[in-house]
């Protein structure tokens, strides 16, 4: 299990249509708010899914 915290950067496996893999955590529980860092698009996407798509 990965920890998470608000205000953390990640980085994603997959890039974002923008062409940035790495995400900002705006909010954290069963579900998180990310922010792309490039663009500023916001997702709300569940935690076994960020673990998923987590680059190692």
């Amino acid at each position: 299990m990965v920890i998470i915290k608000e205000g953390e950067t990640i980085e994603f496996k997959k890039k974002h249509p923008c062409g940035e893999t790495h995400w900002k955590v705006l909010r954290v529980g069963s579900d998180c708010r990310l922010q792309c860092v490039k663009c500023g698009h916001q997702i709300e996407i569940s935690r076994s899914k960020i673990e998923k798509n987590m680059k190692a």
